[in-house]
């Protein structure tokens, strides 16, 4: 698995959730299609009257998230940038995606811009193996925040952590050691660690 490879997979989901964020911070989310997806871009395109182009005009954050029938998720967080050239972009896109043509028929088609994410974090998320497997990865210039938990060396090797762990990815060891790759970040091992020696990755960077 690679960025590239969880970008077609949204690509071949096609209908994936966007959500942004209106001007009162309020969450909005909606379906839209996965355009083109190209070597580190994901294309996608609105129109203009929608609330969904206005919030990314106003901010441009958006995250995308798709799971396919192999019950895979993908997520992607980035910036979203219109197009300068948009109408080329329109054109390209309605070629790689003819029912478009139906809904916006003719010259109707300029009343959306395209928009591309070059820059951004993936999360990919297997739940369809066992353990289940999750991998990290960035496009352009983003760099990959640790999420999960992490075992100190306050740890006193009592392996209740491991005992109690639904996907059994805790290890023995000086202090236990989390399988990352593995790892739901159910925060089950942090609520019953008695030494307290399980922390949030995030506060450890």
């Amino acid at each position: 698995m690679n960025a590239q490879k969880c970008l077609e997979i949204l690509r071949e989901i096609k209908d994936c959730t966007f959500s942004t964020v209106d001007a009162f911070g309020a969450p909005c989310a909606r379906i839209i299609d996965v355009m083109l997806v190209e070597a580190g871009a994901l294309y996608f395109c609105t129109a203009r009257g929608k609330s969904f182009h206005a919030q990314l005009e106003r901010d441009g954050r958006v995250a995308i998230t798709g799971l396919n029938s192999n019950w895979q998720t993908v997520r992607l967080t980035g910036r979203a940038r219109r197009l300068a050239n948009s109408r080329e972009w329109i054109d390209r896109i309605f070629a790689a995606n003819v029912s478009m043509n139906s809904i916006y028929p003719g010259e109707s088609r300029y009343i959306l811009d395209a928009y591309v994410i070059d820059s951004g974090k993936i999360e990919f998320f297997d739940l369809g193996v066992s353990p289940i497997y999750r991998e990290s990865f960035t496009l352009g210039e983003a760099k990959v925040e640790p999420k999960g938990f992490h075992i100190t060396g306050d740890c006193i090797g009592c392996s209740l952590c491991a005992r109690c762990c639904p996907q059994q990815c805790i290890r023995p060891g000086e202090p236990y050691e989390i399988e990352q790759a593995h790892c739901l970040h159910c925060g089950l091992c942090f609520e019953n660690c008695p030494a307290g020696a399980i922390v949030r990755r995030e506060e450890t960077k």
